[in-house]
């Protein structure tokens, strides 16, 4: 199962590159919940609303926002940490994010399914966050 889950979000990150909602939908479970830096200001994105908004404010805020994933590792059952790395350019600010900035997500899985992801851009602190340290 720890293989198919890395596919899992290998998909997930495909379809948010190519803005395929139905396709990001078809990965997660219906009460998924997307944690991002933000959320203490914006809140947590959460179902398929949540997911939608979500999509929304990524095309709103840059149109070019591109994930590249350099890999996924099972971590425990259920568990997957992804290192990803973030490019495009501000929609209003037009300015660019060149140095494929790192990020760390956390993706909790039921059934096969993403049900929550925990998005981290301190490497480190995903990692204390699932009992791991570098």
């Amino acid at each position: 199962m720890s293989r198919e889950n890395a596919e899992v979000i290998e998909r997930a990150v495909g379809a948010v590159n190519a803005r395929d909602l139905d396709g990001y939908l078809a990965c997660c479970t219906p009460d998924i919940e997307i944690h991002t830096p933000l959320a203490s200001i914006g809140g947590v994105y959460d179902g398929p609303s949540g997911i939608r908004r979500w999509f929304s404010d990524l095309e709103d805020v840059g149109p070019d926002f591109r994930l590249e994933l350099e890999r996924a590792e099972t971590i425990r059952p259920g568990r997957v940490l992804a290192f990803l790395r973030v490019t495009g350019s501000g929609r209003t600010s037009g300015l660019q994010v060149t140095d494929a900035t790192p990020i760390t997500n956390v993706y909790d899985l039921v059934g096969g399914k993403i049900s929550r992801v925990r998005i981290f851009m301190d490497r480190q602190e995903a990692l204390e966050a699932v009992g791991l340290s570098e």
